[in-house]
């Protein structure tokens, strides 16, 4: 299960997709809103052109997979195709998830959510702290990166920070181990006499 998940995430969010689910012309998929959000960032003055002066256009931008300008119709993002596929496995896939948290004992219910309180952003209350930002060392959230104060920053997805920082410190400790092994071994011993 752990591995469909993964291909259910976002490429901006990081969450789960959201619906409406949209596939781009180079058949990666993004959540509408997602889409909407990198089409404002890209087109800032978008929203202040009148519709007459825009007409057979609907303004550009780029995947966040793999860079491919997508070109929009009049109709902007609401003009992509949805990918109801996608959304189909993710309704299945929650199903299935919710189904199993119900069979969860009331401790671990409780414990569950209060791990998913701990895990919003405090700017973005209903965002939840999904990457971490290289350049501030911190844990952040999407909205941040795109909008907020981390824009400029480097970022990577939080599990992969938290998986490389455990291994450092797995590296570090064992490499203290060594060098103190090395150190008692190399001490000259002396016989009593």
């Amino acid at each position: 299960m752990e591995n469909l998940e993964k291909q259910l995430i976002c490429p901006v969010c990081l969450e789960m997709f959201s619906k409406p689910v949209v596939i781009l012309p180079c058949q990666h998929n993004l959540c509408r809103k997602c889409a909407n959000d990198i089409f404002q960032s890209a087109n800032p003055l978008w929203h202040s052109r009148s519709s007459l002066s825009a007409v057979g256009s609907g303004g550009r931008f780029r995947c966040p997979s793999c860079r491919h300008e997508v070109a929009l119709d009049r109709h902007g993002v609401y003009g992509l195709q949805r990918n109801l596929l996608v959304e189909n496995i993710i309704d299945i896939y929650r199903q299935q998830e919710s189904s199993r948290l119900a069979n969860l004992k009331p401790e671990q219910q409780q414990q569950q959510q209060q791990q998913q309180q701990l895990t919003t952003c405090d700017e973005h209350e209903d965002e939840k702290i999904n990457i971490y930002c290289l350049s501030c060392e911190t844990p952040t959230c999407s909205m941040c990166k795109v909008f907020g104060r981390h824009k400029g920053c480097d970022v990577a997805p939080l599990g992969d920070v938290y998986v490389r920082q455990k291994v450092k410190g797995l590296v570090t400790r064992q490499r203290r181990r060594e060098l103190s092994w090395r150190a008692f071994s190399e001490r000259p011993t002396t016989l009593p006499s």
